[in-house]
């Protein structure tokens, strides 16, 4: 293969294809913007050349395979034909081409895995406090222990996270959907099935080969002197709801115990860096720790143990998209997919099955908007709402071009909450309710009582901070990339479907992408729900009552034209974990020059927070 990606791409072999490190001191180098802004245009019609010539080489193949199923083309000669012998045949030009856009992608993003690291160890920046890291939602591998004869095939492979995965779903869906799918009334494993989070970093470095997740955060950080010594990954089951946590895997009572141990030996306070869902897993920690009936470590344990918590992309007033996807089996991902698509996952994993799916999760549903009408706006108005804004996003669920028996009028949050659990059943209702809430206490009578409710600790909109004055929070996230913020309805008058409405992708306007109203954020969370608490909530006394250092650093979303996942400057809510900012950042952090992060704003987030209807008592 390695002759192969010579001819194709004009590449080395993979022994020396790297690119070098570079000399400590030297800075983090991109491409020239001359050479970019140079090759915008031609390198846009070569890539559809390129693209074109081989959609006919992939047509051709896919032709063929359906059509020996019809014996129409005999594949016993096939065999013969080798990768060399394709090449041989594709045009000259096509090859050219394909070798011009590998090359522009090598100059676009010329910077080497560590090189974030090696420039500020180059600058005297050396590990020093032990670094703790919480994943976000789904990207913490899960690997089965069962031993029950319908599990023995998936023993210590993951079912979640690896080609398993991928394995099991497309081979045995009905036997995948029941080992990932929790227990309705428990909310624990189904009786003989035994599914349990990956440990250590390779829980959530990759979540399938070559699709990295935290992977570049712990090139950069092993860079300035970390490994397991003194850096630690706390996988957890996201499925599960926060209270299972603790119930089954004892997962609070072992991170208490990690970041006591971490402190004793280093003799320094911990810095915690959490992602996306994992935010919130690490705020009812806090609340988790300080109680007397749970981790007993009194209101004095944060303070004495943690240095930081770098919140990255924390969704702490949820994820719009979770509750279509609870309620419906859908979100942006599945709505603006072309109708050959559609038609292809629907006969795979229907909406129904993807709705049964994620309500049989009660983790995801932890990510439901916090906050009511009070964050998101009512019938007419939302704090984020643009000038000439022609749809209020206050307006969540959008039923205006409802055919139905018996009209739907268009929701709010509030109401779209109580819309959810009216479709829904009774067992997903009262898991959410006994689970988790999302108002908010506007005075701090109620604050104080609710920490007493573990129901409440997931909201920081009805909970505090912890008790921790010199404690530090550090709110990086992304800005610039369109994210879901309200949505288009129709009934579903299916006699097929066991779902009662549906998304309406056939809402398109210049404002509207197949039903569904883009707002501002990271792509995956809004901005309201990243930065709010941020720029504003935790600025409110009863919310933050110790006076906790807040500092928000927002970036811009830049992505590289050539890479798939954004380059060193993408926002994008997963991708940012390589961006080349947030890495230095968190270096900083981690090695004791906090005080170098300066506040930085490019979104009206502060202008938004300032209309949001909560206020000091």
């Amino acid at each position: 293969m390695s002759s192969l990606r010579q001819r194709i791409f004009g590449t080395p072999t993979p022994a020396s294809s790297r690119e070098t490190t570079p000399p400590k001191g030297e800075p983090v180098r991109l491409a020239p913007v001359s050479k970019i802004k140079r090759t915008k245009e031609s390198g846009r019609k070569r890539r559809n050349g390129f693209m074109f010539g081989l959609g006919g080489l992939f047509g051709i193949l896919i032709a063929a395979f359906f059509a020996n199923k019809h014996d129409v083309i005999r594949f016993d000669s096939i065999g013969e034909i080798s990768f060399e012998n394709l090449i041989d045949v594709i045009p000259a030009s096509i090859l050219k081409e394909a070798k011009d856009i590998t090359q522009g992608e090598r100059d676009a993003v010329n910077y080497d895995s560590f090189s974030v690291g090696l420039h500020l160890l180059s600058q005297g920046i050396h590990a020093k406090h032990p670094v703790v890291m919480i994943p976000g939602v789904i990207s913490t591998g899960l690997e089965s222990w069962g031993t029950e004869t319908a599990s023995r095939q998936y023993f210590r492979k993951r079912l979640w996270g690896s080609w398993s995965m991928m394995r099991a779903l497309v081979m045995d869906k009905a036997s995948w959907k029941k080992h990932i799918m929790l227990d309705r009334d428990t909310g624990l494993d189904p009786p003989g099935i035994k599914l349990r989070a990956a440990q250590g970093f390779d829980a959530a470095d990759f979540f399938v080969t070559g699709y990295w997740i935290w992977n570049k955060i712990l090139e950069n950080l092993a860079t300035i002197g970390y490994d397991p010594t003194n850096s630690f990954t706390a996988a957890y089951d996201w499925r599960l709801s926060y209270s299972n946590l603790e119930v089954r895997d004892q997962y609070f009572t072992r991170l208490k115990s990690y970041i006591e141990m971490a402190v004793k030996i280093s003799n320094r306070k911990a810095v915690l860096v959490s992602h996306s869902m994992g935010s919130q897993v690490l705020f009812y920690f806090f609340h988790w720790v300080e109680s007397p009936l749970h981790g007993k470590g009194g209101s004095s344990w944060v303070e004495e143990n943690v240095e930081s918590w770098i919140n990255i992309s924390g969704c702490m007033l949820g994820a719009l998209k979770g509750l279509p996807a609870v309620l419906s089996g859908e979100m942006k991902d599945t709505a603006q997919l072309n109708s050959f698509a559609v038609y292809g996952l629907e006969r795979f994993l229907s909406r129904e099955e993807r709705a049964e799916i994620f309500r049989a999760m009660p983790g995801i549903s932890s990510m439901l908007p916090k906050g009511g009408n009070a964050i998101w706006g009512n019938a007419t108005w939302a704090p984020d709402d643009l000038p000439d804004q022609k749809v209020s996003y206050g307006s969540f669920l959008n039923f205006q071009f409802a055919n139905s028996t018996h009209r739907v009028k268009n929701l709010t949050m509030d109401e779209s909450m109580e819309y959810l659990f009216d479709q829904t059943e009774d067992w997903y209702k009262d898991t959410v309710m006994q689970n988790y809430s999302h108002g908010v206490a506007h005075t701090l009578a109620e604050v104080q009582k609710n920490e007493k409710i573990p129901q409440k600790w997931i909201n920081p909109l009805e909970t505090r901070l912890p008790l921790a004055p010199n404690l530090k929070i550090y709110c990086f996230y992304g800005i610039g990339k369109p994210t879901e913020r309200s949505y288009y309805y129709r009934e579903d008058l299916s006699p097929f479907s066991k779902l009662n409405a549906t998304i309406d992708t056939t809402v398109k306007t210049d404002d509207i992408d197949h039903g569904v109203i883009p707002g501002e954020g990271d792509g995956t969370v809004s901005l309201m729900s990243t930065g709010y608490m941020c720029a504003k909530g935790w600025r409110i006394k009863r919310y933050n009552p110790a006076g906790v250092q807040i500092k928000t650093y927002e970036m811009q979303h830049e992505p590289d034209r050539y890479s798939p996942r954004g380059g060193p400057n993408t926002a994008d809510h997963v991708d940012i974990l390589g961006r080349a900012s947030l890495n230095d950042l968190i270096l900083r952090i981690a090695a004791g020059h906090g005080e170098q992060v300066e506040e930085t704003y490019f979104s009206n987030i502060r202008e938004y927070a300032d209309k949001v209807k909560i206020y000091e008592e």
